[in-house]
């Protein structure tokens, strides 16, 4: 593997063959009595039957040992895919999704999200780490066993870095988070809420990419997912998102969760080099759900422009009245 960076839109690409995993028609890698033959990185609880499991990818996009060997190639840029690739086995059951935990089992998921993210950013080399869930055939779920994938890059990933550098421009203009701003407007006006627990807000943003996405943020500023305020309640969270699964299950057959997070701060080197100085004001950790209805996208192939035939506020509109309970 290595990654290459385009010079034009600032992405970097991961490039290089990798194994068509999946279940096997014997046996799934990640049901108990299999998955204890693997070393696992952190399992939950600590002693006793596991109840969610991280282990190292079996065919990670990034590994740990190695140097990053960043070299020109005349104009261009490339580097070894140094990193980590983790997949969380976020529940022994093979047929249960996540919509189906119980709020206790989502929250445990979170915990061991937000665990594994404080840890990998303890090595100053990681500049971001991310965690996704892909759910259905659509998203491109490499296995059918409830799971969730982190993965720890020696660059920021352009979405994050778009965001970044939007937050700092508003807080520098109006020394407001423009995460809160959206929150508070969001909440003002009403019609694009789905659905509230606590302090936790599910919304569909004003500007929705696809249709019945949903954003899930936290109505008091925090920057750090992996480190809750004193005072949050993760269980309000888990209990928020399972409801807004289960919601999005009755509407579309897959979808991308994908949690963002400041970067990390121990990283000093290349984009982030004195550059997000006011990070822990500016920016706002939050969860982004992007359903899959169809095959075939009508926006521009290279997603630089979205085409979205359902507007927010009729989707929410639906979203609500949709019961998560049945």
């Amino acid at each position: 593997m290595e990654i290459r960076r385009d010079p034009i839109t600032q992405s970097w690409v991961v490039l290089g063959q990798r194994e068509s995993l999946g279940d096997s028609p014997q046996q799934c890698p990640f049901d108990p009595g299999t998955v204890e033959k693997v070393p696992a990185i952190l399992t939950w609880p600590a002693e006793g039957a596991w109840q969610v499991r991280v282990l190292a990818h079996p065919d990670p996009l990034y590994r740990i040992e190695g140097d990053p060997g960043r070299v020109a190639e005349g104009m261009y840029d490339k580097m070894g895919a140094i990193g980590a690739h983790e997949v969380v086995v976020e529940t022994p059951h093979h047929d249960k999704k996540m919509s189906q935990f119980s709020d206790e089992e989502i929250e445990r998921v979170l915990w061991v999200w937000a665990s594994r993210i404080a840890d990998l950013k303890k090595d100053p080399r990681f500049k971001y780490v991310a965690v996704f869930k892909n759910q259905g055939l659509l998203a491109g779920d490499e296995w059918s066993h409830a799971h969730s994938q982190i993965t720890a890059t020696i660059f920021v990933p352009r979405r994050v870095k778009y965001e970044l550098s939007s937050a700092s421009e508003w807080f520098q203009e109006r020394e407001r988070c423009i995460f809160c701003d959206v929150v508070r407007q969001d909440e003002k006006q009403g019609k694009r809420i789905v659905d509230v627990q606590g302090d936790y807000y599910a919304l569909c943003p004003y500007s929705s990419r696809v249709p019945y996405e949903v954003w899930v943020l936290h109505r008091r500023h925090n920057h750090l997912f992996e480190q809750p305020r004193p005072g949050s309640n993760r269980r309000q969270l888990a209990a928020l998102l399972g409801r807004v699964l289960r919601r999005l299950e009755k509407v579309a057959p897959a979808y991308h969760l994908v949690v963002h997070t400041a970067p990390n701060t121990l990283s000093k080197k290349g984009e982030l080099a004195g550059y997000w100085k006011t990070l822990s004001d500016d920016f706002h950790w939050h969860i982004e759900i992007l359903p899959i209805l169809e095959k075939r996208s009508k926006s521009y192939s290279i997603k630089e422009v979205y085409f979205n035939s359902l507007l927010p506020e009729r989707a929410a509109e639906q979203l609500r009245a949709l019961d998560p309970n049945t």
